[in-house]
């Protein structure tokens, strides 16, 4: 079965190992429940927006349907300081497609949150608080947006928060996700993911 993974330096897994990323580790332990799912084809690049990500699509033309796509975008539409409400427009409009991608079937497509990047060393000087409090806010959008369409919801934010007293979650940058914690969302995505590729 194929896997699209849609998103930005989250998914493309900047700073770590190819074989770190989350979508490559989910594979892994999918395949590991006895579930054939193939290697991803990522479609991200650190820095993207959503309409940079949608762009990019354009460009990539994915040959749908996939058995499963993943979504995890924004965390750069908080950090420009982008409005809350063109993200909610993008976003769906991502969402839409996803579910376009997965055959029209809402159940075949995972929306991971945006983690805090607030409380990473690149932070170090800025309000943390204003930071977590905006991604809460750009997560209550794409929560609903995906409850809405019915597709399924990991939520990962309060994993990424765990940085804070754990370096070891932390790339070598400051910034990004080490592989280690990449593990720690591909489990929190894994059931989900197997419900979405075990129902008919």
């Amino acid at each position: 079965m194929r896997y699209l993974a849609l998103g930005d330096s989250y998914t493309i897994g900047e700073s770590v190992q190819s074989a770190e990323r989350w979508p490559l580790q989910l594979a892994v332990l999918v395949r590991a429940q006895g579930i054939n799912l193939g290697e991803p084809q990522i479609i991200a690049r650190t820095g993207w927006t959503t309409d940079e990500l949608s762009h990019a699509i354009d460009q990539a033309r994915p040959n749908g349907p996939f058995a499963l796509v993943s979504l995890l975008i924004g965390v750069n539409n908080q950090y420009r300081q982008r409005p809350l409400d063109e993200y909610r427009e993008q976003f769906v409009a991502l969402l839409l497609r996803a579910v376009d991608l997965a055959g029209g079937e809402a159940r075949r497509v995972l929306v991971l949150s945006i983690p805090d990047w607030g409380v990473t060393p690149f932070a170090t000087g800025q309000d943390r608080a204003a930071i977590g409090s905006a991604i809460d806010n750009f997560n209550k959008v794409n929560f609903d947006e995906t409850q809405r369409l019915g597709a399924h919801y990991v939520d990962i934010t309060p994993e990424s928060r765990q940085a804070v007293g754990d370096p070891a979650l932390i790339a070598r940058d400051g910034l990004h996700p080490s592989g280690k914690m990449y593990t720690d969302w591909a489990q929190l995505a894994l059931p989900a993911a197997c419900e979405a590729l075990r129902k008919p």
